[in-house]
């Protein structure tokens, strides 16, 4: 429990931590309100900003100590949207400070026209802000162009510096600049160019389901340290016939053998994705990981899984890795009988083990009713329930258990979603 409560609360912490301290820093003496006021919204949004830097970084050390990498992920989009509107606001306080007396002093406080870089690279930052985060929300926009529109984001970090530079304040402005070009350096070097990831090489491809192909990773060196339950980042490079994406993407390990060989299952959901569907033995990969904590620190009291699509792939990792411990329900929610990946192997593995009950549903196009899938409120309060799959499925069915009196920390759950 209190491990639990301390991988919560890590993350808001620090990010408390990182917004305090400039602003502490920085707190105005013997100025008016209005202008103390947006002196420390452009801090705490700074601090903000940095915070958010930090959590966008993909070490599995870091991870672990702040409780997962899409955990991580949440807080560095909620950072970025409430420094930006912090930030946003600073500039308008400022203005509002002298628009009773002196409108017009207020209108150059806000017009990036006639004034000197400072206010335009502050602007400028700002824009950039903004376009970076309305990628975030951009789904549609390919992986690979999204990836390099949303790095505008530290470009506006480093123009907001920038900004502060312009002002005359150095300190600590200058230490801060170094500090953003080492974050945004060493994200982009160890995990957008691989240097963090390990040579592996493709082994075998066996398609599993319609648009799904379970892919064997060799490695050719040091294996990762990975669990079952947990997920990788691979990059799958180009060799023997086949051209590479040369994007890392997430894939949750459906099984890891002696040796460090590890089985990913890769549903067609994107460009990359359909066109892993060809690939074949002999193709070169690096991989970064493993990440998550999904079905770590399992308590020994009776399970509920529920899984929709590809979102099985944890829980037939765990199944793999031996005999249950303790009473286990898994409800597995696919399309067609064609979508439903790994579904012959589960059903084996339910008629060998008499502590797991498989309750398998076609539900066709049209989302299902989740509260008629779901055992009643009785039997529900007995068990741990682990959710995984399309985000839209993960949350009607955290909100089914939430209105069967189900807590949040028995409810634990993984999406599908890094952008």
């Amino acid at each position: 429990m209190l491990s639990a409560t301390r991988q919560r609360l890590t993350v808001p912490l620090l990010l408390l931590a990182s917004t305090a301290l400039p602003v502490c820093w920085a707190l105005p003496e013997d100025l008016s309100p209005l202008r103390s006021l947006g002196i420390i919204l452009g801090w705490a949004g700074c601090g903000l900003l940095f915070g958010s830097l930090l959590l966008m970084l993909r070490e599995t050390w870091l991870s672990r100590w702040l409780g997962g990498l899409e955990g991580m992920y949440r807080w560095h989009h909620r950072a970025g949207i409430i420094a930006y509107v912090a930030l946003l606001a600073h500039p308008l306080a400022l203005a509002a400070d002298s628009w009773p007396e002196f409108p017009a002093l207020a209108w150059q406080t806000l017009s990036p026209f006639g004034n000197g870089w400072a206010v335009r690279l502050g602007w400028l930052s700002l824009l950039l802000l903004m376009f970076g985060l309305a990628t975030t929300f951009a789904t549609r926009i390919p992986y690979r162009s999204w990836r390099w529109l949303h790095a505008s984001l530290g470009i506006g970090v480093l123009l907001g510096l920038g900004h502060l530079l312009q002002l005359g304040i150095e300190e600590p402005v200058l230490p801060l600049l170094a500090l953003a070009t080492l974050l945004l350096g060493w994200r982009f070097i160890r995990d957008d160019a691989g240097l963090a990831a390990r040579p592996y090489l493709v082994r075998s491809a066996k398609p599993i389901a319609d648009g799904v192909v379970e892919i064997s990773l060799q490695p050719l060196a040091e294996p990762i340290n990975a669990e079952a339950g947990q997920f990788v980042l691979v990059a799958f490079l180009s060799g023997a016939g086949f051209r590479g994406c040369g994007q890392f993407h997430p894939f949750t390990i459906s099984s890891i053998a002696v040796g460090g060989e590890i089985r990913v299952g890769v549903k067609a959901l994107g460009d990359c994705t359909r066109h892993l569907q060809s690939i074949a033995a002999g193709v070169p990969a690096r991989v970064h990981g493993a990440f998550g904590c999904f079905l770590a620190g399992r308590p020994a009291t009776a399970q509920l899984w529920l899984a929709g699509g590809i979102g099985v792939t944890p829980f037939v990792a765990l199944l793999r890795a031996g005999p249950l411990s303790q009473p286990t329900t898994l409800i597995y929610l696919y399309r067609s009988e064609a979508d439903a990946a790994y579904l012959p192997e589960l059903q084996r593995l339910a008629a060998a083990d008499r502590l797991l009950s498989l309750q398998a549903y076609a539900t066709g196009e049209e989302p299902p009713e989740m509260a008629s899938l779901l055992p009643d409120s009785h039997d529900l309060a007995s068990r741990e329930c682990h959710v995984c799959g399309p985000p839209a499925m993960v949350a009607a069915v955290r909100k089914a258990l939430r209105q069967r009196g189900i807590t949040t920390r028995h409810i634990h759950f993984e999406n599908f979603d890094f952008r």
